[in-house]
């Protein structure tokens, strides 16, 4: 694995230095969560006939619906679901993202916990992982997956033990391939600086990275994630544009070649926030880290493969591509998903559930997770989704970035202490 020139972790951002458009007010925005019952087909026709975007797709019988409502349809929306139980998640979603996105000052050289009190500029981000590896010369260096659309590299860490590098069994952390996920970006690096900052002082941390090669990529849609920093915070998808639409992007996570052409997991219209695109991995993206999971699976096996999500607190195995497919290990990944979320419990309190993609949360096909598990081969692939359940939902207070890290951390390390 080449490592990349700390110089080009700048090269990267200067793509964003380009003209943007006006930035997507949210003010007066709310963001109300109801409770669906046996109202689907009501709300969804409420939904669709006022456009409104809804934060956990379509609604479904009997789960919530987390619906985003501007101030000028508040009434008309109000008059239309009476009688629906009804929680306010944000009262004005404008002042929520505002106080999310006071980022606390990033002096270069400083790569230390207090980096986790707040959000950061995607520009900060470069910086710490670059500050990280530096501060950590000996077991770790700054890697590449390929780069996005817009040329920003996919960029990570690889950390390794006393043994070297390269040559032990990979485990890899994706996260915020939805860019607006960004409590996704700030767990995989807290789980990066978690394994570096304690190496030398924790016999167990020694351990896990003595036996296995760590990469960790806390932002593998780098396009997307810049665009919600300086256009619209709620941005799911990439940025490549659509021949024929004027609706721009591709859900990187329907897009991976696998299982990508069953019916339900995805949409075909490219205005959807889960448009899978005009053919498999026609996003530049998804070339990119599918070729690199593979390439880095043959070089050196495999071993676990988890992609980072928020939000409702869930840990997760194959398959997303079908509610009925089981994964050849199914038992196994049952009883560890089981382990993981009792010890990610046991940090703060908090619950997460467990099982299958497709019938604990809904059917997700081209998803990087059954890729990796049935064409890369990884011995355990796994998909999380942070907190929380919908108090917040996307828009996470930046008090809760440490907890959310350190009930991550909980969850991996037993994954590694038990993992056959």
């Amino acid at each position: 694995m080449k490592p990349v020139p700390a110089i080009s972790l700048f090269l990267a951002f200067s793509s964003a230095a380009v003209v943007q458009p006006r930035r997507v007010s949210y003010d007066g925005y709310k963001v109300l969560r109801l409770a669906v019952g046996e109202e689907a087909e009501k709300l969804n026709g409420i939904v669709s006939r006022l456009n409104l975007p809804t934060w956990k797709g379509a609604p479904r019988a009997g789960a919530f619906a987390d619906i985003v409502v501007p101030p000028a349809q508040f009434e008309e929306f109000s008059k239309v679901v009476v009688g629906m139980d009804a929680i306010v998640m944000h009262e004005d979603l404008g002042a929520s993202i505002a106080a999310e996105s006071a980022f606390n000052f990033y002096a270069a050289g400083s790569a230390n916990q207090t980096w986790f009190n707040s959000y950061h500029s995607y520009s900060d981000h470069l910086q710490f992982l670059n500050d990280l590896q530096q501060q950590y010369p000996s077991n770790s260096e700054i890697v590449t997956a390929g780069n996005s659309l817009n040329g920003n590299a996919i960029t990570g860490i690889h950390l390794f033990g006393s043994s070297g590098k390269g040559v032990k069994p990979a485990v890899v952390f994706h996260g915020t391939v939805h860019a607006r996920e960004w409590i996704a970006t700030m767990v995989v690096e807290y789980l990066g600086f978690n394994l570096l900052t304690n190496y030398n002082s924790s016999d167990e941390i020694q351990g896990f990275m003595d036996k296995y090669d760590f990469y960790a990529f806390p932002v593998v849609n780098p396009d997307g994630f810049i665009y919600t920093q300086t256009t619209d915070r709620l941005w799911r998808k990439n940025r490549q544009a659509n021949t024929g639409s004027s609706c721009t992007g591709r859900d990187i996570n329907r897009n991976w070649p696998y299982q990508w052409s069953v019916p339900g997991g995805a949409s075909t219209n490219p205005c959807a926030e889960d448009y899978k695109g005009k053919d498999q991995s026609d996003a530049p993206e998804t070339t990119a880290l599918s070729s690199w999971l593979q390439k880095t699976k043959d070089a050196q096996g495999l071993k676990l493969y988890i992609d980072y999500h928020s939000y409702s607190q869930l840990f997760m195995t194959p398959y997303g591509y079908s509610c009925t497919a089981l994964a050849t290990n199914n038992d196994e990944l049952q009883s560890l998903a089981a382990g993981a979320v009792a010890a990610i419990r046991a940090v703060h309190g908090v619950r997460f559930d467990y099982g299958p993609i497709c019938s604990t949360i809904y059917q997700a096909t081209g998803s990087s997770v059954d890729y990796a598990a049935d064409v890369v081969g990884a011995d355990y692939t796994f998909t999380s989704e942070l907190r929380d359940t919908g108090a917040y939902g996307f828009v996470l207070p930046a008090a809760q970035i440490l907890p959310s890290g350190e009930e991550a951390f909980a969850g991996v390390g037993y994954l590694l202490a038990n993992m056959k």
